[in-house]
C-alpha cells in the first residue's frame, strides 16, 4: 500500500491488487478484465511498482489512446506524492525532434556531432598539456625530454586540427551538441522533481536549447517506472533499443498493458510489411544514376517486380494483358473493379488463390529472366548497403543537406521477404491500390499481412519477467491466452462497481439488422421507431452507435425528420476530426450522435455525468468481411482446430468486445444513472433459440448477460419512462409515450 495514493481503495481493488502481486511475484502474466470504476490502473501498477523494488525491476505501463497516457501520467504524479518513485513518460522521436528530421539524419546527426565534440575535447586537452610541456621545458634545470614531449603533442595537434577543419564542415546538431558541452544538471533535477508529460519537456528542453530526447534516453536508465506507446515494446527492434537504454534486460522488466483488448490488431499491424510502387520506382531512378556491376543485377529482378505490381493491379480493373487471368478473376467473382472508384485511402486487389501462388507472386515470376532470382536479389542487397553506406558517408561530410535513404535497399529487402515468407504459416500477400491526391494517378503496393498476433506478442511475453494485460473487455480469456500466446496466465475480471440500480441494459427485440436486410422499408422503419423512442425519453443527451458511418448517417436523417426540430442530431463523419463535434454534442442538452461503432468515439472517451444520459448500439456491427479479414479466420482455423474458431475469434469476439466498449462510454461514476440498449433481435436470450448461430448472446460474460433485460421494442419507451422517472432525472414534465 506505500505505492497507493488514496486514502482507501474500492470495493475489490485490494483483493485485485493482492492477486496480480501474487502473480507478477511469481513471473507469471495476468488476464484483468475491470469495468469502469474498478481502478485498474492502480490495481495493475501498485503492485507492479511493489514487486519491481523487491526484485529491482522497472515497470513499463502502455496505451495506445492519448486519453490513457494523460491518466497514467495523473496517476504516477498522485504516487509520487507518496512514495519516492523516479517516473519518465517516453514518446517517439518523431513528436520530439526540435529540427524534425528522419531516423536516419538524425542517427548520422548524432555521430557526427559526437565525433566534432570528443575531437574539439581532445583539442583542449593537448593544447592544456603542450602548455604544461613548454613551462616545464623553459624552467630552470628543464631537460630536452619535455621539449621532445611537446613536439609529438604539437603533432598530434596539427592532426587534431585538420580533423576539426573535416568535421566543422559536416552536419551537426546544435540542440545535441548543447547537450554535449553545457551543464544538464539543471534539466534532470527539473524532469525528475514531476512526472513530466512529452509535450512539458520538449516546451523546456527548446527553451534551454537542448535535445529533450537524447536526454531522456540518457536519463532513463534506472527509473522505476516508464510510461510509452504500445510501439517501444511490440517492434522488436525498438524493444531492444529501449530496453538497452533503461540498462535492463528484458527478464527485468514488468510490462502492464493497458486497452489490452487492442493489442491483437497492433501487434498483427507491427508485423506487417509493406512496399509501394513509387519506392520500387526511386529504386530504378537510383540504379540508373549507378554505374556498379551489380546495378544491372538489381535491376532485372527489381525491374521485374515493379511490372508485376502494375499489371496485377490493372488486371483487376480489366486492363491488364492476361486474358486468362481476367477469365479466372471474373469467375471467381473477383473482378473487374471501377478505376473511377478508387479514393484516397488504399483498397485492397486480392491477389491470394487457394491452389496455387498468389496472382503477383505468378505475373513476377512469368515477368523475369535472368540467372536467378535469389543471386539477383543477392546482388540487390549488397548494392544497396553500399549506397546506403555512401549517403551516410556524404551527409555527415556535409555533402549533403538531408541523408537520402536507400530505396535499392528497402526495394530489394522487401522482394526477398516476399519470395522467402511470403507464404508462411500466417502470412497473407496482398496488393492494394489508391489514388494520389495531388496528381490524380493511381498507384499500388504490396503488402505481407500478419495474421497471427502472437507471432509477435508470444516472444514479447516470454521474454519480460512478467506482464499485466488490462481491459474492461479481455473475455473470454481462454482466446486472448490463444490469440497472444499466453501460457498459463492468471485470469481475474470484476464488472461494474456502481449501484445496479442507477442504470438499465436493455437488449431490444428489433429485427435483426443483417446486411442483407438493412435496405428493407420495414425494418428501417422498426429500427427507427425504437432509436426515436429511445431519444425521446431520454432527459438529456444519446449517443448512438451503428455498424458504419453510412447506417449512421441514414439513421440520423431519418431522426432529424422525426425531431422536427426538437433536439439536435450530430452527425460524426469518416475523415473528420471528431473532437469539436464531441464538445458540441456534450455542450448541449437535448441531443443524439450517431456515429459508427469503428470510429474513435467507442473507446477511450469518457461521457460523464449529463454528456450522455444514453447509449444505444444499432445492430451488431461486424467489420467490413474482406478478403484480408477472411484470411485472418482461415490462419485462426488452421492454428486453433475448432468448429468456427475463426469466426468466433476474428469476427465475433471482437465484435462483441467493441460493443461492450461502446456500452461503457455512459455509467462513469457511482452518481450516474443511465440506460444501456442493444437495439438487435441477435442480442437477446431468445434469439439463442430461433436464431441459434446468429445470436451473440452467449458471446458475453456471464455477468453481463445477467443484466440484459429483452424487451419488445414497443415497450422500451414506457420502460425507460419508468426508470427516468424513478430517478427524478426529468426536468418538470416527462414526455408522453
Amino acid at each position: 500500500m506505500r505505492f497507493f495514493p488514496y486514502d482507501q481503495p474500492y470495493e475489490n481493488q485490494r483483493e485485485a491488487m493482492d492477486r496480480i502481486y501474487n502473480a507478477l511475484s511469481r513471473g507469471q502474466d495476468v488476464l484483468f478484465e475491470g469495468a469502469c470504476g474498478t481502478g485498474k490502473t492502480l490495481s495493475s501498477l501498485v503492485p507492479a511498482l511493489e514487486v519491481a523494488r523487491e526484485e529491482d525491476k522497472t515497470v513499463v505501463i502502455t496505451t495506445d489512446v492519448h486519453q490513457q497516457m494523460r491518466q497514467f501520467v495523473a496517476e504516477a504524479r498522485a504516487i509520487t506524492r507518496e512514495e519516492d518513485i523516479r517516473a519518465i513518460v517516453f514518446k517517439g522521436k518523431g513528436s520530439m525532434c526540435h529540427i524534425d528530421v528522419g531516423y536516419e539524419e538524425c542517427q548520422a546527426l548524432r555521430d557526427n556531432t559526437r565525433a566534432l565534440v570528443d575531437a574539439e575535447r581532445d583539442r583542449e586537452q593537448l593544447e592544456r598539456r603542450q602548455r604544461e610541456l613548454l613551462a616545464e621545458s623553459q624552467s630552470e634545470g628543464g631537460d630536452g625530454s619535455a621539449a621532445d614531449a611537446r613536439s609529438a603533442v604539437m603533432d598530434e595537434l596539427e592532426s587534431i586540427e585538420e580533423r576539426l577543419d573535416d568535421l566543422e564542415e559536416q552536419n551537426v546538431c546544435e540542440y545535441y551538441r548543447n547537450n554535449l558541452t553545457g551543464n544538464t544538471d539543471d534539466f534532470f533535477a527539473w524532469l525528475f522533481d514531476d512526472v513530466r508529460r512529452p509535450e512539458e519537456i520538449y516546451e523546456y528542453a527548446e527553451g534551454q536549447h537542448l535535445c529533450g530526447y537524447e536526454l531522456l534516453k540518457e536519463g532513463i536508465e534506472g527509473v522505476d517506472l516508464v510510461v510509452c506507446n504500445y510501439h517501444h515494446l511490440l517492434d522488436s527492434t525498438i524493444r531492444e533499443q529501449f530496453f538497452r537504454w533503461l540498462g535492463r534486460d528484458p527478464e527485468d522488466v514488468i510490462a502492464v498493458f493497458d486497452e489490452a483488448h487492442n493489442v491483437e490488431d497492433a501487434a498483427r499491424e507491427h508485423a506487417t510489411r509493406t512496399c509501394s510502387e513509387r519506392t520500387f520506382e526511386s529504386a530504378l531512378d537510383e540504379l540508373e544514376e549507378t554505374d556498379d556491376p551489380r546495378a544491372e543485377d538489381a535491376r532485372n529482378v527489381l525491374s521485374a517486380f515493379h511490372r508485376a505490381l502494375v499489371e496485377t493491379y490493372e488486371e483487376s480493373f480489366g486492363f491488364g494483358d492476361s486474358a486468362a487471368q481476367r477469365g479466372a478473376d471474373n469467375a471467381s467473382g473477383r473482378g473487374p473493379r471501377a478505376r473511377e472508384r478508387i479514393g484516397e485511402n488504399w483498397e485492397d486487389v486480392p491477389i491470394a488463390n487457394e491452389d496455387r501462388k498468389d496472382d503477383l507472386t505468378l505475373e513476377f515470376l512469368q515477368r523475369y529472366s535472368g540467372r536467378g532470382i535469389g543471386d539477383d536479389l543477392e546482388a540487390a542487397m549488397k548494392l544497396g548497403q553500399d549506397l546506403d553506406e555512401e549517403y551516410e558517408e556524404a551527409y555527415r561530410e556535409g555533402e549533403t543537406a538531408t541523408r537520402t535513404e536507400c530505396q535499392t535497399l528497402q526495394a530489394a529487402g522487401f522482394v526477398s521477404a516476399w519470395m522467402n515468407e511470403g507464404s508462411a504459416e500466417g502470412l497473407y500477400p496482398v496488393v492494394s491500390v489508391t489514388r494520389d491526391a495531388g496528381t490524380d494517378e493511381i498507384y499500388g503496393r504490396a503488402e505481407i499481412y500478419s495474421c497471427l498476433p502472437r507471432q509477435v506478442t508470444g516472444r514479447l511475453f516470454e521474454e519480460v519477467h512478467a506482464t499485466v494485460l488490462m481491459s474492461a473487455t479481455l473475455q473470454p480469456f481462454e482466446v486472448t491466452e490463444n490469440v497472444l500466446g499466453l501460457e498459463e496466465a492468471v485470469t481475474m475480471a470484476y464488472g461494474l462497481q456502481f449501484p445496479e440500480e442507477n442504470r438499465r441494459t436493455y437488449a431490444v427485440e428489433t429485427p435483426p439488422l443483417f446486411s442483407s436486410d438493412r435496405d428493407d422499408p420495414a425494418v428501417q422503419e422498426a429500427v427507427a421507431d425504437a432509436i426515436h423512442d429511445a431519444v425521446r425519453m431520454t432527459p438529456g443527451n444519446t449517443l448512438a452507435f451503428f455498424p458504419n458511418y453510412s447506417e449512421a448517417g441514414r439513421y440520423a436523417d431519418r431522426l432529424e425528420r422525426r425531431l422536427g426540430g426538437e433536439g439536435t442530431v450530430y452527425t460524426d463523419e469518416p475523415g473528420v476530426a471528431v473532437e469539436d463535434l464531441r464538445q458540441e454534442f456534450v455542450a448541449d442538452d437535448d441531443a443524439v450522435l450517431c456515429t459508427s461503432l469503428w470510429g474513435t468515439l467507442a473507446e477511450g472517451v469518457s461521457f460523464d455525468g449529463d454528456d450522455a444520459r444514453t447509449v444505444l448500439v444499432v445492430g451488431v456491427p461486424y467489420p467490413h468481411l474482406d478478403d484480408r479479414a477472411e484470411a485472418v479466420q482461415e490462419a485462426y482455423d488452421a492454428a486453433f482446430e475448432g468448429t468456427d474458431t475463426g469466426w468466433r475469434y476474428a469476427v465475433e469476439i471482437p465484435t462483441v468486445r467493441k460493443t461492450r466498449q461502446a456500452l461503457g462510454r455512459v455509467i462513469r461514476s457511482p452518481e450516474d444513472v443511465g440506460v444501456r440498449a442493444l437495439l438487435d433481435r441477435r442480442y437477446s436470450r431468445r434469439a439463442k433459440s430461433d436464431l441459434k448461430r446468429y445470436s451473440v448472446n452467449g458471446t458475453f460474460p456471464h455477468e453481463e448477460r445477467e443484466e440484459l433485460i429483452d424487451i419488445d421494442p414497443e415497450k422500451l419507451k414506457f420502460s425507460m419512462l419508468n426508470f427516468f422517472g424513478d430517478h427524478d432525472a426529468y426536468d418538470g414534465e416527462p414526455p408522453a409515450p
